[in-house]
């Protein structure tokens, strides 16, 4: 599909925009002024797999409550070639309106189940030789630019939490490992599924 860079006419206005390339017609959407185009573009896409990394990760998110989150979780994981999504307690299935709207796809092309215990889920998957990675700002943890110190194996299990109160307890007394990702500003952390995305990636290239 062709898109074109638009450029509004009306010498007061000269709004750069860019659209699906059509034949004529176009208005520009801040003032309703003639436009025209400028450049066509064409979109190129690969289907070709980039993670060489030794690792097999599985992502567990705990209690997350927002479906835009839990799309873009999936998106990041898809990208980042994450093997599964587990959802546990509250998590929104990726069918979720909301989900899918942030998830563009990603729910058909990453495996995903629902487990409505993390607490057990957690110690099924330690028990198969999963390490257990968590993703919080406690005490004790190290900052995720020293996590790769301590990977240890081939499989993670990587868990995020809950939007507001965090991790479980008993899955932080459990974790083999938690990590953080340090603040410089006055926010103590990020969104849910930016935290991810830098954490799963920082493991897959640090590995």
């Amino acid at each position: 599909m062709k898109s074109r860079y638009y450029l509004c006419q009306k010498p007061t206005c000269r709004f750069r925009f860019p659209a699906i390339e059509k034949e004529s017609g176009y208005t520009c959407p801040k003032c309703g002024s003639p436009a025209e185009p400028i450049q066509s573009i064409q979109a190129e896409s690969t289907n070709e797999a980039t993670n060489d990394s030794r690792l097999s990760i599985s992502v567990l998110l705990d209690n997350i409550r927002s479906a835009h989150n839990v799309g873009s979780i999936f998106r990041t994981a898809d990208g980042a070639g994450v093997s599964e999504i587990l959802l546990s307690g509250i998590t929104p299935s990726p069918d979720h309106p909301g989900a899918r709207k942030t998830s563009l796809g990603a729910e058909n092309t990453i495996p995903w189940k629902q487990t409505w215990n993390a607490l057990e889920t957690c110690k099924q998957y330690q028990a198969q030789g999963y390490q257990l990675i968590v993703l919080e700002k406690i005490h004790g943890a190290v900052p995720i630019t020293a996590v790769n110190k301590y990977l240890t194996g081939s499989k993670i299990l990587l868990v995020v939490g809950n939007e507001n109160i965090g991790i479980d307890p008993e899955i932080l007394q459990i974790a083999d490992k938690v990590t953080f990702l340090p603040m410089a500003g006055r926010k103590e952390s990020l969104n849910v599924s930016v935290a991810f995305g830098i954490c799963v990636y920082w493991i897959l290239l640090s590995s």
